[in-house]
């Protein structure tokens, strides 16, 4: 017999679990940091047009959207066949466009009133008509920021 025994093997130590807190925080504050929060959820059909000479908008300045196209076929017993303009989440007449603007400046802070751009999503199938109705109701809110929203590409894609 031996004087000694020889230990038995205990198997794998248990996995510390200390840092698995820091870890679950580390990851929260990650997704809160990094998700893109949808804003609007459209009601109209949206194909931006191409264009070949673009310029990116300063993710500084304030930017509202205004969406014109006919609307989707889930919306045509409310909205119609014909081309329309969306606001925020709800359709609306032209008439409305400067309670939108006036609401869209009240919502920022003094300082960034003057760089407000609103920012014309028009359907490339839509009347230019309507188009010019926006943009005169633009001027009589004094809303002279106005940018095109298009896609990068070749314009002969645009009659497609």
């Amino acid at each position: 017999m031996s004087k000694f025994k020889k230990k038995k093997d205990g198997g794998l130590p248990p996995v510390n679990t200390a840092a698995l807190p820091d870890i679950v925080f580390m990851l929260l504050f990650f997704f809160m940091v990094a998700t893109v929060i949808k804003e609007d959820s459209l009601k109209i059909e949206n194909r931006i047009p191409f264009a070949d000479q673009i310029e990116k908008l300063d993710k500084k300045n304030p930017v509202s959207y205004i969406y014109i196209g006919k609307p989707s076929i889930n919306y045509v017993k409310q909205a119609g066949t014909e081309s329309t303009i969306q606001l925020n989440d709800q359709f609306a007449k032209v008439k409305e466009i400067a309670s939108f603007v006036n609401a869209e400046r009240a919502a920022l802070r003094e300082e960034l009133i003057p760089l407000l751009t609103m920012a014309l999503k028009v359907d490339k199938e839509s009347n230019m008509g309507i188009v010019g109705d926006v943009k005169q109701e633009l001027r009589k809110v004094n809303a002279l920021k106005i940018n095109y929203t298009t896609k990068k590409g070749d314009i002969s894609k645009n009659s497609n």
